[in-house]
């Protein structure tokens, strides 16, 4: 599975399911495109294809909910950036979505995001009985965990760093993996193996977050020991699985090799 061409499918499917930056609304829909358009590793949809590919399926079957969880994944970051959450005016090196367009279209656009990301799901083509719930839960779980991560981190007396990175920070690693094996055909053990992959691959990239950043409450030292435990067990998940984890497994390694 070739990374390269992957992100340029991404990326082609992410512009045709996005609105004109015209229209009636068209300040509504240009604030879409510029939360969307960012820049950004795309590191969920490219878990998501490789875990379809993971479980003897085709990644192309993938693709929608690759689009879907960077739609959801896009709205997190600009709700996060709003002046009651984090108030953050820089995203990616450029104005956040707020700062450019306003905190009202802001949170419309993120709104927006979030509705044409299950909109999105639901054009996936249902290889069997029970797959769009199955995806519809797996999307819907993943963007309830953020909320829930996102709410303890600005909880000031909240102190559970391991639920706040396992919900703000894995939940949507673990939507993308489990969407993409369900896409794929994969059996319930299988899309089990790659909700534990995703689990630890989000847990190690917060950490490694935190040492890029220079913030990890538990000190440098620590944190590299939970980048180095976690991508350990993230790759031990991998075994077993029919289909080609070369991406999966390179994913995890270039990741944990950021600090390096």
């Amino acid at each position: 599975m070739d990374a390269d061409i992957c992100l340029k499918e991404i990326e082609a499917a992410l512009d045709g399911l996005l609105p004109p930056a015209d229209g009636e609304t068209a300040s509504l829909h240009a604030a879409m495109r510029w939360a969307v358009e960012g820049g950004g590793k795309r590191l969920r949809p490219l878990l998501c294809l490789a875990a379809a590919e993971a479980v003897g399926g085709r990644a192309a079957e993938a693709i929608m909910p690759a689009c879907a969880v960077e739609l959801l994944h896009s709205y997190t970051l600009v709700h996060d950036d709003l002046p009651a959450m984090d108030n953050d005016t820089r995203r990616r090196g450029r104005p956040s979505t707020w700062a450019k367009f306003g905190e009202a279209v802001a949170i419309l656009a993120g709104d927006a995001l979030q509705a044409l990301a299950f909109a999105t799901l639901a054009r996936t083509p249902e290889t069997a009985p029970g797959t769009a719930a199955k995806l519809l839960a797996a999307l819907g779980n993943g963007g309830i965990g953020v909320v829930r991560g996102q709410t303890a981190d600005l909880d000031a007396s909240c102190h559970n760093l391991d639920f706040i990175y396992e919900h703000k920070t894995a939940d949507l690693f673990v939507a993308a993996a489990c969407m993409g094996a369900i896409a794929g055909g994969g059996t319930d053990a299988q899309v089990e193996q790659l909700r534990t992959f995703a689990m630890h691959l989000g847990l190690a990239f917060q950490h490694e977050d935190d040492i890029i950043d220079d913030d990890s409450p538990i000190g440098r030292d620590e944190a590299l020991r939970q980048v180095q435990a976690h991508t350990a067990a993230a790759t031990a998940a991998l075994d077993g699985l029919p289909g080609d984890v070369s991406l999966l497994r390179n994913l995890a390694e270039r990741l944990a090799d950021r600090t390096r």
